[in-house]
């Protein structure tokens, strides 16, 4: 055997047993996906249910779910049907505290005021398949430490009616909004103003927040003497600016409705009416930032306005009204 012969054997073997080595190293690896450990080892399930049961209380919460850890809900689906059903409290505490973050009224959690039983209808996040039950959302809400979730009926309501519940998420699943990973100590949290009365012409916060963020999802219910206060441009003061950025031409537009909603009802991914009563003059509507992102950096003002005025111009006639605002931001 020649030299170079003895070379390239001695090259040959040398190769194999490298692809060997690789081999058996790579049986003994945890599985990988798209270069990273396999998600199904990381993103552990989690959750409950709870069938017919007879546990809520006007006086007082009852836990429905608990979990240690770090993750991300993913989903909610309660049911039942009582008086006020749509009034029932749902808490949701975050790590560990004492005040819960999230409390919201069941329906207007789902983005419906007054009630409204309208049904069935449903897009990616939100909607209600029966009446009054089958409310379900997809909301992502992380949290580091634990998580808590509590109901209490609202009150005035009598004995135990029979109620059914769906909680699930993920361990260790980050959360995005227009494509952004959002850092891992982003918390989502709900600011509220319930049956604000507000003036004619005006302008009132539905959050005023400090802290870095990106704004999720808005829910308002309003009712007042005409329809002159769907001329309210929505307005967003970001990272502690005086003039604001202007959102919408008009309130039912920023609801992407438009001539006071005037073809009724509808539900896309984006927004929605769904509630619209032309006699009592009132409406409520949701609106998602999920695929429409509005961060900021140091602080957020989001306004509304009863009426509006632009330069001397006041549009039609606006009266006192009033309000009830859920405002859904993350914040870190």
């Amino acid at each position: 055997m020649t030299r170079v012969n003895r070379l390239r054997n001695s090259m040959f073997i040398f190769s194999l047993t490298i692809m060997m080595t690789a081999g058996l190293l790579a049986l003994n690896a945890p599985a990988v996906f798209g270069g990273s450990p396999d998600p199904a080892a990381i993103h552990k399930p989690f959750g409950t249910i709870g069938k017919e049961l007879r546990i809520l209380k006007t006086d007082q919460e009852t836990e429905l779910y608990k979990f240690q850890g770090a993750g991300c809900l993913t989903h909610m689906w309660f049911g039942g049907s009582w008086p006020d059903y749509g009034k029932t409290q749902v808490r949701i505490y975050v790590d560990d505290e004492e005040t819960a973050s999230i409390d919201m009224e069941l329906m207007l959690g789902h983005g419906i005021g007054f009630q409204d039983p309208a049904a069935p209808w449903g897009v990616a996040r939100i909607g209600v398949t029966g009446n009054p039950s089958g409310l379900y959302n997809t909301y992502r809400i992380p949290f580091g430490k634990s998580i808590r979730v509590t109901a209490q009926m609202a009150p005035g309501v009598e004995g135990q009616p029979y109620f059914w519940w769906i909680i699930r998420g993920s361990e260790n699943l980050p959360v995005e909004v227009g494509g952004v990973h959002l850092p891992d100590s982003a918390r989502l949290r709900l600011y509220k103003k319930v049956d604000y009365k507000a003036k004619r012409l005006e302008e009132f916060d539905l959050i005023n927040t400090s802290k870095s963020g990106a704004l999720y999802q808005v829910t308002l219910a309003a009712q007042g003497s005409n329809f002159s206060y769907l001329e309210a441009c929505v307005r967003a003061y970001i990272n502690g600016a005086q003039k604001p950025l202007w959102l919408s031409s008009g309130l039912e537009d920023y609801f992407l409705g438009t001539y006071y909603f005037n073809r009724g009802k509808y539900y896309t991914s984006v927004a929605g009416l769904t509630h619209l009563d032309k006699e009592n003059f009132s409406f409520s509507a949701y609106r998602f930032h999920e695929d429409d992102p509005l961060f900021f950096q140091d602080g957020l003002r989001l306004t509304c306005r009863c009426g509006e005025k632009i330069g001397d111009k006041i549009f039609h006639d606006p009266q006192e009204t009033v309000y009830t605002s859920y405002v859904w931001v993350y914040e870190w």
